[in-house]
């Protein structure tokens, strides 16, 4: 949570296309939650993993943050009909997308990448690469 705070300060200003790589349990909605309530989107425990939904939206007074879970995805095509470009232009947006790397033209637009890795217990090493 507390390292949600810190990355949404480097994300500003939106907006901004952010894919999030980790294994499963890794930590990526974890993280969002705390972007999510670093920006006023939402609060931590209204956040949870788009995995079935595939995308999530919360809204805050400044920020719009899309909360996108590709990892049931197989193609471009089911790609395409989620909308990922109008969100990525939506001003003042952020979009975190876990499981962007599947997809070329998801890391092509991408404007950087969180990887989070596991650091043994309850440790997690965060490679955060932003343009």
């Amino acid at each position: 949570m507390a390292m949600g705070e810190r990355v949404a300060e480097m994300l500003a200003p939106a907006p901004k296309l952010i894919v999030l790589r980790g294994e499963l349990g890794a930590g990526k909605t974890t993280l969002v939650k705390g972007i999510a309530a670093s920006l006023g989107a939402a609060q931590a425990e209204d956040v949870t993993s788009p995995t079935f939904t595939l995308v999530h939206e919360y809204v805050g007074a400044k920020t719009r943050l899309y909360h996108l879970d590709l990892y049931r995805l197989e193609t471009e095509r089911e790609l395409l009909t989620l909308g990922l470009d109008e969100m990525a232009e939506t001003p003042d947006a952020l979009v975190l997308v876990e499981w962007g790397e599947k997809f070329s033209s998801v890391m092509e637009r991408a404007d950087g990448e969180i990887e989070i890795e596991h650091a043994g217990g309850d440790e997690r090493m965060f490679h955060v690469r932003v343009k």
